[in-house]
């Protein structure tokens, strides 16, 4: 067992050394994490297919190669991002030199989610570390292989004090949360969102949540289905479906749902074969728990293609599902697995009344040549972030903030907006003494319109 408040503090009396906060130590451990990481590549690609018979071709794509490009793309650009800015002064500060100050908030717990265990545990840690703070990462209990191999990488290149992982089920994370953090950054399900925020709240705790939601897929009639529907086979069932911005649900206009489907059936044993059990590119479900709870989302709807089922080998074939009503369990809740339910509308109310139904989702996506109609979703709707005509690639840039809104979570992070999440920007005035205006000191009569006029033409 954990000691978690002797971990805890260790870590605060490491912060208050002080040495976090030089950029020079940040980016030696970060070019160590970054060498540390590209050793034990062979071992962390075979943890994930332990977990979850992952494909090293997805591993690769969307958890080790992101992971190596976020470490580069900081640790090419922490000096900047760390310096201080400097801002123009206003006329109540004038004479003045103003700053931004980036200062870490301390001591963060990041807790990470097992649908993309690896990239979703060390982004967020590659930049909490770059902004000066120290770090107890929490990785997912459901991932064992994946755990450990981070558990290894992680105290081979920083001190316990500075960053350390602390593996557990529930009831590790609950004590965790019973701790006093400086910032706490989880991804996972709304539920537990909504615990977390509980707990971060007794202390005042500035939280990230990164949660997910029903993200819909819009698909219009003036599109080229041969290529919506590759996107959507492989948007849909990447990591066997278990991606917090894969599409949840299509809602796609009546004349083209029955083309759509045939070209989506096409697709799919184009990708995963006649059997896709025995295709070496579908992920399986991460537990037999997850496995029944998706089994029990179709067991009354319409399947018109796949529905496969192995319980003890944790499989789901590719599925899609004809019209299931708003109130049924697969438009309930999440998804989070390969099933896929096929909505239709006739009219943009029809889009309106299916969307409200699960609002803020944390991503949406269209499928349109028609600007008026893509125009019309991005304004409509609230959501975290999009994509027209292409699925997930919202993640690939670091340039684009990644976050939820509402229901799907709060903050953002990736490139720059990681670091700025985990960075307190102190405002700081140094003030001239050259010049002091008078007018600012009581006895005030006669002043009010020579301020007046100083607002009108600077204010």
């Amino acid at each position: 067992m954990y000691n978690i408040p002797k971990i805890l503090s260790d870590q605060k009396a490491f912060f208050e050394s002080q040495k976090t906060k030089e950029v020079s130590f940040r980016l030696s451990l970060l070019k160590k994490l970054k060498s540390e990481i590209i050793s034990n590549e062979k071992d962390i690609m075979d943890a994930l297919y332990k977990d979850f018979k992952k494909s090293k071709f997805e591993t690769f794509l969307s958890e080790y190669a992101l992971v190596k490009s976020s470490l580069s793309l900081t640790i090419k650009n922490l000096k900047k991002w760390s310096k201080p800015k400097r801002i123009w002064p206003s006329i109540l500060t004038f004479p003045s030199s103003d700053y931004i100050y980036k200062e870490p908030y301390g001591n963060v717990l990041i807790i990470a989610p097992w649908n993309y265990p690896f990239l979703l545990a060390l982004e967020p840690l590659v930049m909490a570390v770059a902004a000066g703070n120290t770090v107890v990462l929490k990785p997912s209990e459901l991932t064992s292989n994946t755990s450990k191999i981070l558990t290894k990488i992680i105290s081979n290149t920083f001190p316990k004090e500075y960053v350390k992982t602390v593996e557990g089920g529930v009831e590790v994370s609950t004590e965790l949360l019973a701790q006093k953090w400086d910032y706490i950054f989880f991804t996972g399900s709304t539920k537990v969102g909504k615990i977390v925020a509980e707990a971060a709240a007794k202390n005042l705790t500035p939280i990230t949540l990164e949660l997910g939601g029903k993200s819909p897929c819009i698909i219009d009639d003036t599109v080229d289905l041969t290529l919506v529907t590759k996107r959507l086979v492989w948007g849909k069932f990447l990591n066997g479906g278990q991606t917090c911005i894969a599409p949840d649900y299509i809602i796609a206009k009546s004349e083209i749902k029955e083309q759509l489907i045939n070209a989506l059936k096409s697709e799919i044993i184009r990708s995963y074969g006649e059997n896709p059990k025995k295709s070496p590119d579908l992920a399986r479900i991460i537990d037999k728990k997850n496995t029944i709870r998706l089994q029990g989302l179709i067991e009354n709807e319409t399947v018109v293609f796949g529905g496969d089922i192995d319980e003890n080998d944790h499989y789901i074939s590719p599925t899609i599902v004809d019209e299931p009503k708003l109130d049924s369990g697969i438009m309930s809740e999440e998804i989070f697995g390969p099933l896929l339910p096929i909505l239709t509308y006739n009219a943009f109310e029809d889009i309106e009344n299916i969307v409200s139904y699960n609002k803020n989702p944390l991503s949406l996506y269209v499928f349109s040549n028609n600007k008026r109609f893509v125009k019309n979703c991005i304004e409509k709707f609230s959501f975290g972030g999009g994509v027209i005509n292409d699925l997930l690639i919202q993640f690939g840039n670091h340039r684009l903030p990644f976050g939820g809104v509402g229901a799907s979570g709060m903050g953002r992070y990736h490139g720059k907006h990681g670091f700025d999440t985990f960075t307190h920007h102190k405002p700081i005035i140094k003030r001239g003494n050259w010049m002091d205006p008078p007018f600012r000191y009581a006895p005030y009569k006669g002043k009010l319109g020579i301020l007046k006029k100083l607002f009108k033409y600077f204010g």
